[in-house]
Parts: structure tokens; sequence; C-alpha cells
């Protein structure tokens, strides 16, 4: 039977047993999901008095509202959460120890600030709009925790490959966007596909200062009494659409993963050997002739 270093292949009686408990765990979730389904049933989650109202052309067009507030909500915490991320993550890597020490104490205190409390300080205390404030806390926190997501990805390349660039005379913002960041994306692209996960999942706060989210237009639908307080069905709408979304933001990271590594630029970067009488940036030229 042939081996591997981690990994040793299953014999017959190996293959038996998992074949066992794949099925085993297969009953298992089968009747968990048949024991739910039944409980629904039971309990009147499918009648027709809690499902007719989302028929009702008001109902989804506060859906669909709630559902563009969310992803208005979303964008903009993302867009600036990224640039935030980038700039303080350029603070903590800045060779000027101020700028260093400044950038890590704005990192470790918005980090470790809770989101919820950064939302209603900035709305009760600041009086901002909803939006503005859910958008103001989602940046704060996300950006903090994607600056050591960045910071952690350049520091993460071959201290060779700075040295190489620094050695033809690069700049520092040059070895920065043309050699490290480069490389560095594909190491950071599952952290930060992650943390706009989170970011998108945070929206759900903006209905706790009134704004008008997905989550929001479900608790307004789910506590009708006029509808029979359609929790469940709510929930059972809700729930998927957040997931589907979830899930595209997971697929937009494979498809970006695969066309950096199709892309030659992430693989290394390869210089060319100058030139004889070619003079490289930041080098004196010397006496000719």
């Amino acid at each position: 039977m042939t081996t591997t270093t981690l990994y040793d292949i299953p014999g017959p009686r190996t293959r038996q047993r998992h074949r066992f408990y794949g099925l085993a765990s297969t009953v298992v979730i089968l009747a968990l999901i048949a024991w739910i389904i039944y409980l629904l049933f039971s309990t009147g989650q499918f009648t027709a008095a809690k499902w007719t109202p989302f028929l009702y052309k008001g109902i989804q067009e506060l859906l669909l509202t709630g559902l563009a507030n969310t992803l208005r909500a979303f964008g903009l915490a993302a867009v600036l959460s990224l640039a935030l991320g980038a700039v303080l993550a350029t603070g903590r890597l800045s060779v000027h120890r101020v700028v260093r020490w400044v950038s890590t104490l704005l990192v470790e205190f918005f980090r470790a600030m809770p989101v919820l409390v950064m939302i209603f300080f900035i709305y009760v205390a600041l009086q901002a709009q909803p939006l503005t404030a859910l958008v103001a806390g989602l940046t704060l926190y996300n950006g903090s925790v994607l600056a050591e997501v960045f910071r952690t990805g350049v520091n993460s390349v071959d201290r060779g490959q700075r040295e190489a660039a620094y050695a033809l005379g690069m700049r520092k913002t040059q070895v920065m966007t043309h050699v490290l960041v480069p490389q560095a994306v594909r190491a950071m692209l599952p952290a930060i596909i992650s943390q706009l996960v989170v970011a998108l999942k945070d929206t759900s706060l903006g209905y706790l200062i009134t704004y008008e989210e997905f989550l929001h237009a479900g608790k307004l639908i789910a506590s009708n009494l006029d509808y029979g307080l359609p929790f469940i069905p709510v929930v059972m709408i809700i729930s998927p659409i957040y997931i589907g979304m979830c899930m595209l933001l997971s697929w937009l990271a494979n498809w970006v993963a695969k066309r950096q590594r199709r892309n030659p630029k992430v693989k290394g970067v390869e210089v060319a050997p100058p030139e004889p009488e070619t003079v490289l940036p930041g080098m004196p030229q010397g006496p000719k002739g």
C-alpha cells in the first residue's frame, strides 16, 4: 500500500467505515430537517395568512427598499473601509516613528471598540443621520481591521524582493505599489473578502438607529398583527438573501483570485538586467570614455 508523507491511503475496512459514517451523518441531517419542517407545519408557519402578505405590492416594495438601503450602506462602508485601511496600513509601515505610533493607536482603538457603541455614539452624541452613523461606525471598525490585513500581507512578501527593488534605485512608493502590493494581494484577498462579509452582515445593526435597511423592513412586517406576526416566514425570506449576498462576495473573491493567478505580475516581479551604459534611477552618472 502506497503512502504519502502526511496521509495514509485508507484500506478496505477504513473506506467501509467512512461510508458508514457518511450514511449515518446523512440520515441524521435529513431527520433533523424533517423535524424542523414538522415543527413549522405544526405551528402553522406555512398557512396562507402568514405568506399572503408577501404577494402585496406594498410589502414587496418595502423589502426591495430595505435591500437597496442595505446595499447602499454596505457599498459606502466597503469603499471607505478599504481606503481607511490602506491609509492606516501605510502609516503603520511608515519609517517615521510619530506617524507609526499614531496609526497604531488608531488601529488598536477602533479595532477594540464594539461596532454598535461607535454607531450609537455617532448617532446620538454627534447627532448624525442614521445612514451616516451606520457607515461611519462600520468604516472605523472594518477599516482598522483591514489595516492589519494590509500590513500583514505586505510584510509577508519575501524581504529579498524589497531589498532587490531598493538596490535598483526604486523609491519606497514604487517598491510598495509595483513590487510588494501586487504580490501581497493574493495572500490578503481571502481575509479582505471575509471582512467585507462581516461589514455586510453588520449593516443589520442599522435597524437599532431606525435606518430603514433590509432587517428593519423585515421587522416591520414580522411585528404586524394584521399579518398574524409572520416572524418565521420573514426569516425564511430574509436569511437566504443575506446568505446569497455573502456567497456572491465569496464567488467574486474566487474569480479575482483566479485572475490574479493568471496574471504574471503577481507571481513575482521580474526585472530585466540593464543594458551597458544604462543608468538606473537614483544612481549617479559615471564619467564616460
